[in-house]
């Protein structure tokens, strides 16, 4: 993966995590149809939750998370994994899959609007473009929808505020990229699944059937946990916005499952968005910054490895692969394809 550059590997990350979360969209309309919203986002991520569990690596390999990082992941998990699988899945009940995966492309929006604001990352005229792609994408399966009537209007609203609290999570997550996947996914999983928890009981709702409950688990391990851990992933070499705007094409890959499934809703415009999309990701994806540039002293830990460029200090004896431990950065300029990643927050 190395020889895809930043970008590319990135994106690549980014790609994975999308195709999981998209396909999880109609699969999860499919298996939660008569059930409450909060036990269907606790089924999701108790799912999630055991995939991070096993995914957890030792300190040596990847950065633990430290009490530090507790008020931004108790953040994370609230906007990511309360309030984003609720509103999801009621608006699931109520909206067609398709109709409900094309909703999800604001979701990129909304994070790039976040990352630009919080982290200032930077957005050249080729990102804005791509940005405005998926966006065309995403307008031409509104538009493709538009004839289905008002009756879906309060589900593909739900939808949009699950898009809007995922943004967040996303955003809020960035400063998170650099520690263990494994443990991020465990940690916010496990709180999300309990809140939830706690929520369908206090509402009443009634408990799956076993055929359902397993189903979920299995969507939460594969569409929330394993995507999660890609997304956390593509955001350390990649950045909020891109990774962000990459994962937008998530959307049109649920479109595209929804239609597997039956759903015959979607029209000939569909075709246009994915090819808009299609375009979209890959501007992304051939996508190649490199300039002279300025590094700081910068001291943090993270997991890294020595053939980088970015990693010279010494050890006795010196460790074959990636690893992790608090280091220093001396001062440095150096020109090199690079993405707005935690050793690249210089301004343009």
């Amino acid at each position: 993966m190395a020889r895809l550059g930043p970008a590319g590997a990135g994106g690549f990350l980014a790609l994975l995590a999308a195709a999981l979360f998209g396909l999880s969209t109609p699969l999860l309309q499919l298996l939660g149809k008569g059930l409450g919203p909060f036990s269907t986002a606790c089924l999701l991520y108790a799912g999630a939750a055991l995939v991070g569990a096993t995914l957890r690596r030792s300190a040596q390999r990847e950065a633990a998370l430290t009490r530090s990082d507790a008020p931004r992941l108790l953040l994370v998990a609230f906007f990511g994994a309360v309030v984003g699988p609720v509103a999801l899945a009621w608006g699931l009940q109520r909206a067609s899959g398709a109709g409900a995966s094309l909703m999800l492309t604001l979701e990129a929006l909304f994070t790039a609007v976040l990352a630009r604001l919080l982290y200032q990352e930077t957005m050249d005229l080729r990102v804005w473009i791509a940005m405005l792609l998926l966006l065309g994408g995403g307008a031409l399966l509104a538009l493709d929808q538009a004839g289905a009537g008002s009756a879906q209007l309060a589900g593909l609203l739900a939808v949009l505020v699950a898009t809007a609290a995922w943004g967040a999570d996303n955003a809020a997550s960035r400063a998170l990229a650099e520690r263990d996947p494994g443990q991020v996914v465990m940690a916010k999983s496990t709180f999300g699944a309990s809140a939830t928890l706690a929520l369908a009981v206090a509402f009443g709702e009634p408990l799956p059937g076993g055929a359902a409950a397993l189903g979920l688990l299995a969507i939460g391990a594969t569409g929330y946990g394993l995507s999660l851990r890609f997304y956390l992933l593509a955001q350390r070499s990649f950045g909020a916005a891109r990774t962000g705007s990459v994962f937008a094409c998530a959307p049109f890959i649920g479109a595209l499952g929804a239609l597997a499934l039956g759903d015959r809703s979607g029209g000939l415009l569909m075709a246009g968005a994915g090819l808009l999309m299609a375009a979209g990701v890959s501007l992304h994806l051939l996508e190649r910054h490199g300039h002279e540039h300025e590094h700081d002293m910068l001291e943090h830990e993270h997991a890294h490895t020595h053939q980088d460029g970015h990693h010279g200090h010494r050890h006795d004896p010196m460790p074959q692969g990636l690893h992790s431990h608090e280091h220093v950065h001396e001062p440095a300029r150096h020109a090199h394809p690079h993405a707005p990643d935690s050793h690249h927050q210089h301004r343009h």
